[in-house]
């Protein structure tokens, strides 16, 4: 039922921005607001029903920490392909180590 749930709110959620993303210009704010925050959205608003506001408050940190991990890790690949020279292939796999550190020491830091 959770799945079938996230499913309609995602839905709506996506619907919602890609319609903010076709009013506003340029129009690649519809594909930059689609996917991930109605995704997470949906998850947050089951969690929060089912779980209370400090567990969602700890998911949206991980979400944030997780953006972060992201931002650092696609920062590397186009650091590595533009002033490296390496090939896309190799730059994304290199930086998967980058994403991976960053990823487990913003949790750590969290947790800990």
């Amino acid at each position: 039922m959770d799945h079938a749930l996230r499913f309609v709110i995602g839905g709506i959620v996506v619907s919602l921005f890609a319609i903010l993303g076709d009013v506003l210009r340029p129009k690649s704010f519809a594909g930059l607001f689609g996917a991930a925050p109605s995704v997470a959205l949906g998850t947050l608003g089951l969690a929060y029903a089912r779980h209370g506001g400090s567990y969602v408050s700890i998911e949206g940190r991980s979400m944030i920490l997780g953006s972060l991990a992201l931002a650092i890790y696609s920062f590397t690949v186009c650091q590595l392909i533009v002033r490296a020279g390496w090939k896309v292939s190799l730059a994304s796999c290199a930086a998967l180590a980058v994403w991976l550190i960053v990823a487990i020491g913003a949790e750590q830091t969290l947790i800990g």
